[in-house]
């Protein structure tokens, strides 16, 4: 069914639109082929004769055939063009069947065809997908009746499955949902056709390569593509911001006071997602391990920070409510699903656990990841200080706090050191994948950001070198509380990596490594060992 009224008209204008582009490109195709068709139709009635129209006749005949080729040959392009499809966890009914008939009576309630099949995408948000371009000769299964047929796909955003209830989930999908409804309009549907083949055309011809011949063939392509692009390209925006506003206007009449508490968790989600992927899963890829419950760390998370931000009282009430993750039949299987995708996405990783590249539960990451990082980086900095066979935390001292070690001489030096060990140790493991046939590991960025494979934003921010220097000091001396005071590795669900001393978190260590790191100062550190107990003079166990 068509959505309101009034959006159905704006947004089937602007489709109008932005097909009168794909018409006027025709039709400028057609025009040498069409006047050469009248002229000769006319030489054969026994009209338009003379040496000036028989001349004018063949000219027009050789403009006209590679006008019609090159024409043809950018239509092919075009029309077999496959647009990208984002990376998703299929989910399928029988997996998730509560999940499905909760989409289907949101459907049936709002009127509009239910999408043909739902899948989770690891991020926090959630869209309609059409894929009839990527599932040619294979049924994809449906929500359910013939009015799914033909519809995009349901994309939705993992953290939201976990962090928000049922009631939630529904009134948060709802707009996206009635959706639907202009997939099942005609021109809306062959205008986003027209739009989407162009932008794979696009990116087609930009990724071509081999002979000259080709590369000059695929770049006119291009060039033609991104000209009919730019063309539409504000009618197809207008009509996007048209379909999305009578879905919203069509979805006022379904849990509208749920809505406005759903949008407050969406928020709250993306912030304990953004946190747990840069504090918590990042440390973790790079040393070839994979979180495999991101999804309940969300929950975890969350829960932190509300105990954090004394809204515990609130968050319980709320947290008593049934889950939407309980609309899975098996909600821990698709979470690790969804991890592995998540890495892949966000780091690079290979498709598939191996040796070197396993998962690790939550209660296995202290010691699988957390000791392993700060064994790892303490042997980093020995190794670039040249130290002795057997390390101590004296020895580090005495170096750092030595004459020639003061603010700027001695510490640059050292914190270079690290940061060149760091990049070789980076690309070492890049080319390891490129022969292993994986995914190519994250880049750094030229402001020494690290850098996902296909660009976009850093999931690092930029550490300069003396951040690399004090992130390695704070390491050794965890490996030191570690071995000789009885601390423990651990994990904070908002900042990653922890110290615990005696079942605490110790955050305080961070002020007096500063002072090493930045003023070659080492009383404070000192101070902080004998209160804690570490016993600097003992060797510290590396990797």
């Amino acid at each position: 069914m068509a959505v309101p009224e009034t959006g159905t008209r704006s947004a089937r204008d602007h489709a109008l639109a932005v097909l009168r582009v794909r018409g006027t490109a025709l039709g400028a195709a057609l025009l040498p082929a069409a006047a050469a068709a009248v002229l000769l139709a006319g030489g054969a009635a026994g009209h338009l004769r003379g040496d000036g129209w028989d001349a004018l006749r063949w000219a027009a005949v050789a403009v006209a055939l590679p006008v019609l080729a090159v024409a043809a040959g950018v239509a092919a392009v075009i029309a077999r063009a496959r647009p990208a499809v984002s990376p998703t966890v299929q989910v399928e009914e029988r997996a998730a069947p509560d999940l499905y008939r909760l989409i289907r009576d949101l459907a049936d309630r709002l009127d509009v065809p239910a999408p043909s099949a739902i899948a989770l995408t690891p991020d926090c948000d959630s869209w309609l997908e059409d894929r009839a371009h990527a599932t040619r000769g294979r049924r994809l299964p449906r929500l359910g009746g013939a009015r799914g047929a033909g519809a995009p796909v349901l994309v939705i955003g993992s953290p939201f499955m976990w962090w928000m209830r049922v009631a939630e989930l529904r009134a948060l999908l709802a707009p996206v949902v009635a959706g639907t409804g202009p997939s099942a309009h005609p021109d809306i549907a062959a205008a986003r056709r027209f739009v989407r083949g162009l932008d794979a055309a696009a990116a087609v011809a930009a990724a071509a390569g081999g002979p000259a011949p080709r590369r000059l063939a695929y770049a006119f392509v291009g060039r033609v593509s991104r000209l009919l692009l730019r063309a539409g390209a504000s009618h197809a925006a207008e009509m996007e911001r048209m379909v999305a506003a009578a879905a919203a206007v069509r979805a006022q009449a379904v849990d509208y006071g749920l809505r406005v508490v759903a949008q407050e968790q969406v928020g709250l989600a993306y912030a304990g997602w953004d946190r747990l992927l840069t504090r918590v899963a990042l440390p973790a890829w790079r040393t070839g391990r994979w979180p495999a419950r991101l999804d309940a760390g969300v929950v975890s998370a969350l829960t932190e920070l509300s105990r954090r931000d004394r809204l515990a009282e609130g968050f319980a009430t709320r947290l008593g409510e049934r889950p939407a993750c309980d609309l899975l039949e098996e909600p821990g299987e698709v979470d690790r699903q969804v991890s592995l995708l998540a890495a892949r996405l966000f780091h690079g990783g290979p498709a598939e656990p191996g040796p070197d590249w396993a998962p690790v539960d939550w209660q296995e990451y202290p010691e699988e990841v957390v000791d392993r990082i700060w064994r790892s980086e303490a042997a980093r900095l020995f190794a670039a200080l040249r130290a002795a066979e057997n390390p101590t935390l004296a020895e580090l001292l005495d170096r750092l706090a030595g004459p020639a070690a003061g603010p700027g001489g001695g510490t640059d030096a050292l914190a270079a050191r690290i940061g060149a060990d760091l990049a070789r140790e980076d690309a070492a493991r890049q080319e390891a994948a490129r022969e292993a046939g994986g995914t190519p590991l994250p880049v750094p960025g030229g402001d020494g950001a690290l850098l996902p494979p296909g660009g976009g934003f850093p999931l690092q921010p930029p550490r300069s070198g003396r951040d690399l220097l004090a992130e390695h000091i704070t390491a050794a001396v965890c490996c030191a509380a570690v071995d000789t005071a009885g601390a423990a590795p651990g994990l904070d669900w908002l900042d990653g990596p922890a110290l615990f001393v005696d079942g605490e978190r110790r955050a305080d260590l961070a002020r007096p490594v500063l002072a090493l790191a930045e003023e070659a100062d080492p009383g404070p550190l000192r101070d902080w060992l004998a209160a804690v107990g570490v016993r600097s003079d003992k060797p510290i166990r590396l990797v």
